[in-house]
């Protein structure tokens, strides 16, 4: 389904309701699945369901976005399914797709009554949060994603996943405690972005004992080449073990362009060759030290950074 041109939503009000959506729907969606692509496929597919609704049946829904909600979500939730599947096939570490630049998602949603811990829209896209995500069943991170980011009551959550009111608020809780225990505050954004630009110099000047000195003792490095480019096939831990593996890279990576750049809505690095982007990497800063690195190289999560 081709999306609808200005002029077509202009003389059709209720056309331009349903398109308005889409903005959302992606949003909910990439945080449901972790991939840009996925999420724009998702939408895609809820729209034409849409459209194929006879005219009659579209006009009997009493509120279309709602309506809109509830099949992308349930569209996730099948997908989210099989990812496990092929996520268990998938050659070395999976991580989310990162988005570039300063993505945010609004819902117009007022905040529900529940304090539990609400997560914001602008926390629940950085690199960190996505990656605990994936740690949740498809349940849990559709009641949780609904419940706690999107604010949807209970009641309507139940309706998108199938399940009783009372199931989802146990799967949101029990999604809710994992989160919380893994959780750890950000540093301000300020200083993530000194810390960042700081990492950059030393990385470029192959200094080791500088790297060392950004590196939280703990830190843990994760890489991403799907099988089809070059890449760690599992996580580097300890400061020391993380900033030997960066100085390899740096060796195989010299003469290409390191940008600093806006990674999910924190500071993060982009390496470039000529007009291409050849990997992303998103950070955790907490209290002064870097305490995990994210390196994405598989090119089919980097198609949206190439013309970023």
């Amino acid at each position: 389904m081709n999306q609808p041109s200005e002029q077509e939503q202009e003389h059709d009000p209720g056309l331009k309701a349903i398109v308005s959506e889409r903005r959302q729907l992606i949003g909910l969606a990439y945080r449901l699945v972790g991939s840009l692509s996925e999420a724009e496929d998702v939408v895609q597919e809820t729209y034409t369901r849409w459209y194929a609704l006879s005219p009659a049946r579209r006009d009997a829904i009493e509120s279309p976005g709602a309506w809109l909600t509830t099949v992308a979500s349930r569209i996730c939730l099948d997908l989210l399914g099989s990812a496990r599947a092929r996520r268990e096939r998938y050659v070395g570490e999976w991580l989310p797709e990162p988005l570039p630049g300063r993505v945010e998602w609004t819902t117009g949603r007022p905040p529900a009554t529940d304090p539990a811990d609400r997560i914001t829209l602008d926390e629940s896209i950085n690199m960190a949060f996505l990656v605990v995500l994936e740690s949740l069943t498809p349940a849990e991170r559709v009641a949780f994603v609904l419940h706690d980011v999107f604010r949807y009551a209970f009641a309507e959550v139940a309706e998108i996943v199938g399940r009783t009111p009372a199931a989802c608020r146990q799967l949101a809780s029990s999604a809710r405690r994992r989160i919380r225990a893994s959780r750890v505050s950000a540093a301000p954004i300020a200083r993530q972005a000194d810390l960042i630009k700081d990492f950059k110099k030393a990385w470029e000047a192959k200094d080791i004992e500088a790297l060392i000195g950004l590196l939280d003792p703990d830190v843990k490095a994760v890489g991403d080449g799907g099988g089809l480019v070059s890449a760690a096939l599992h996580p580097f831990e300890g400061r020391e073990e993380v900033a030997s593996y960066l100085m390899s890279v740096a060796e195989k990576t010299s003469g290409l362009e390191l940008l600093e750049q806006t990674v999910n809505g924190r500071p993060g690095l982009v390496l470039r060759q000529a007009e291409l982007t050849v990997a992303v990497f998103a950070f955790h800063v907490a209290e002064d030290r870097i305490r995990h690195i994210w390196g994405v190289r598989n090119p089919e999560k980097l198609r949206p950074w190439t013309d970023a």
